[in-house]
């Protein structure tokens, strides 16, 4: 479980509405997907901060035109790269990932994309795809640069991700 006073030491710069917003819903998913040992948790909370900039975004600010065509992401179909562009708290994006998210938990988003920007859905997509990815027991062995690689296909902003992570870690019971 994670409480608002330890979200708010790790979220320095997040808005108190989002951080009362958020706590239970990061409780119950976290909880429902087994993110729930101190090394699990950190890595967890460092990369949803990272990649929600402290739960300001939860969609992609680029406008997804990179993702056009990317057979990998399954983003098969004219307009998919923009309409499935990153979102949720981790930025689940592609077609694929859209439709196991809507298959997985029996929510309708590959028609409803935005539904992905709504707290309760951000929050349940992105503990789900971590769970999914395998990142509960890569997070055991302590290797947070091998969850970074997973959920971002690179480095992408590690020295922000690792701030996030020594954070979390001196934060969380």
């Amino acid at each position: 479980m994670i409480k608002a006073t330890e979200l708010a030491l790790i979220a320095l710069i997040a808005k108190e509405s989002l951080i009362m917003t958020y706590t239970p819903l990061l409780a119950k998913y976290m909880t429902k997907y087994e993110i729930n040992t101190k090394q699990r948790k950190a890595a967890f909370i460092a990369t949803i901060l990272h990649e929600s900039g402290e739960f300001k975004y939860t969609r992609e600010i680029a406008s997804g035109e990179a993702y056009e065509g990317r057979k990998d992401l399954g983003n098969i179909h004219k307009g998919d790269g923009k309409r499935f562009r990153g979102r949720g708290l981790i930025q689940l994006t592609g077609r694929t990932n859209y439709t196991m998210a809507s298959k997985f938990l029996g929510i309708d988003f590959v028609n409803n994309p935005e539904w992905l920007e709504e707290p309760i859905h951000a929050t349940a997509v992105s503990a789900w795809w971590w769970k999914m990815k395998g990142l509960n027991s890569i997070a055991d062995t302590g290797d947070f640069r091998h969850v970074t690689r997973i959920v971002n296909g690179g480095y992408n902003g590690m020295a922000d991700r690792q701030k996030y992570y020594n954070r979390a870690l001196d934060v969380l019971s």
